[in-house]
């Protein structure tokens, strides 16, 4: 098993994989080492790429009128530009390393190459990008509550 397999077996994008579907999957993912406060991504653009944090911090990043808001920090093992890299659409918002940071890039091109080769590979991918889409809704969902409870229980007094 190379260096790469190994890495993509440890995180949420490979949990749920055989060695030899991470093997496949991780030879058409490309290995990156990002310095501290290279962007990723950068918010108003399209790539069609999905990333696994494997080390480091990255900041998600959003620009407001007011300039910018710090949104989350996506740690390692996790997923980024899931969304981005089911639909092609713009990204909304920015991710910047906080530290020196190691990320596995997959491009959609090279992953929809499995569609008809590995279904079964596509399909476990597809959940894990799902889950870690769910695992982001349900943290939204609860710290909205959270200020929501805060704002409404609390009469808005700081």
């Amino acid at each position: 098993m190379n260096e790469t397999t190994e890495l993509l077996s440890k995180s949420r994008l490979g949990a749920e994989l055989t060695k030899d579907e991470a093997n496949k999957l991780a030879n058409l993912m490309e290995l990156r080492e990002l310095k501290s406060g290279e962007q990723l991504i950068v918010e108003g653009t399209v790539d069609d790429s999905l990333h696994v944090i494997l080390q480091g911090n990255v900041e998600v990043a959003k620009r407001t009128a007011g300039g910018i808001a710090n949104i989350a920090v996506i740690r390692a093992g996790n997923l980024a530009g899931e969304l981005s890299f089911i639909d092609g659409e713009v990204h909304t918002v920015g991710l910047s390393t906080l530290s020196d940071t190691k990320v596995l890039s997959l491009s959609r091109t090279d992953f929809e190459k499995l569609i008809t080769t590995d279904p079964l590979l596509v399909y476990k991918v597809m959940r894990a990008v799902t889950r870690s889409a769910h695992r982001i809704m349900h943290q939204m969902n609860a710290e909205y509550i959270e200020l929501n409870n805060y704002i409404f229980k609390q009469h808005g007094r700081y």
